[in-house]
């Protein structure tokens, strides 16, 4: 059986919440999770890893196990929350790792790299954004009108994005298998945006999501300038991030591997774990050597 340890760590005054597996003598791997899930998304990926990383799986402030201080205690922005996971990596002495984003998971990923591109060894995005080609603009149109006009009228198309049945339809649209979709995934992570304050929190953050599009310029640069290994493993029937977020990266990394997978939807792990572990267990630099 795969040891995994759950573990937590004082991080600038909050605590951290993390899940970690395999030999500390292995290469890092940092698995980032998304809205508005938690690392608890990595439960069946962990394990199918850690004979091969020393994986390190953080909940974000206010997601899953970690601190949920209030808005007043803490300032939810992008440039915050990758505050907070580069200083716990410090703590723990990951000095050079590979990462895995999804989702919000992404833009603090990406502003890891852009702080300090000498410790990234590659990337897996699990449709984890870096491109405009990759908004679908049907989700995206609300979060840009709050974005830019963050008040009562429109936050209320952003509200309903919190709801049971909207972070249900996250889980499930896209996906030719919905029986394979655990349930209690929808739910729990329904239950922690619930909790007091939560709501408040979500709102912070999706007003700062536009931050993220202005960096896109200088992360397209590093792609250029560091042709950091990269996989993309994308579910085809994302209706948040489309196919085409995928097929970017190959714009300023022309040795990306790409894949779209067919009916896998958002949380692709939950349908098509199998897929995504053989393509990172398969992935090589452009050396041709295992990462």
């Amino acid at each position: 059986m795969v040891e995994i340890r759950h573990r937590d760590e004082i991080v600038r005054g909050h605590r951290v919440f993390y899940r970690e597996a395999g030999s500390v003598q292995d290469p890092a791997l940092v698995l980032l999770h998304g809205f508005p899930s938690s690392s608890r998304m990595f439960r069946r990926l962990i394990p199918a890893l850690a004979d091969r990383f020393h994986i390190i799986a953080p909940d974000h402030l206010g997601f899953g196990r970690s601190d949920v201080p209030s808005v007043e205690s803490f300032p939810y922005t992008f440039d915050s929350l990758t505050d907070i996971t580069e200083a716990l990596l410090t703590q723990l002495g990951v000095t050079r790792y590979a990462l895995y984003v999804h989702d919000y998971g992404a833009p603090i990923g990406w502003r890891l790299a852009l702080r300090a591109p000498e410790r990234i060894s590659a990337v897996v995005t699990q449709n984890g954004n870096a491109y405009e080609d990759g908004f679908v603009p049907d989700f995206w149109k609300p979060v840009w009108e709050y974005g830019r006009d963050p008040s009562p009228v429109t936050e209320v198309a952003v509200r309903a994005a919190l709801s049971l049945d909207a972070i249900r339809w996250q889980y499930l649209h896209g996906v030719d298998r919905p029986e394979l979709v655990d349930p209690d995934s929808w739910i729990a992570d329904h239950r922690d945006i619930d909790r007091p304050g939560g709501d408040r929190i979500q709102l912070e953050l999706f007003r700062d999501y536009t931050s993220n599009l202005s960096l896109y310029p200088r992360l397209h640069a590093y792609f250029r300038e560091s042709q950091v290994p990269l996989l993309a493993v994308w579910g085809a029937g994302d209706e948040i991030f489309g196919p085409d977020g995928a097929r970017a990266f190959a714009r300023d990394l022309p040795d990306a591997e790409i894949h779209l997978i067919p009916g896998g939807g958002h949380f692709l792990l939950e349908s098509h774990l199998d897929t995504v572990v053989e393509y990172i267990r398969g992935f090589r630099t452009a050396a041709g050597t295992p990462w």
